[in-house]
């Protein structure tokens, strides 16, 4: 799981992302999280780049399925709208289920370097 978020996470930056926010069982206290859901700041990404390169990033067909499968979790733009009401994937994140506001962890892909 953590392969697949650095991978998406390398995609990108290469792509221009500043800013890379987590959420999910990922931030949590549970001690073996299925999956990662995460938001990433569109503000300077090259989307003709990501299309070209890193279409997976965005496919969100048969509900994620092949960001599931490549990433091992869920991934939005933070300006996506996800509910009825129009609320950003970046605005979700930040409440739990019973509307309670939480945090999320976010970082700053100008200075993250990937692992070799």
């Amino acid at each position: 799981m953590i392969l697949g978020m650095e991978n998406a996470m390398a995609s990108l930056k290469a792509a221009g992302c500043r800013t890379f926010y987590i959420n999910g069982s990922f931030v949590t206290s549970e001690t073996k999280p299925n999956d990662f859901d995460a938001c990433w700041d569109p503000d300077a990404v090259d989307i003709d780049y990501l299309k070209k390169n890193s279409p997976t990033l965005l496919n969100f067909a048969n509900k994620r399925a092949a960001q599931k499968a490549k990433y091992k979790g869920e991934l939005f733009r933070s300006d996506q709208p996800l509910d009825d009401q129009g609320k950003t994937s970046f605005d979700f994140f930040q409440g739990d289920r019973r509307h309670n506001r939480k945090g999320i962890v976010a970082i700053d892909l100008l200075r993250w370097e990937p692992d070799d």
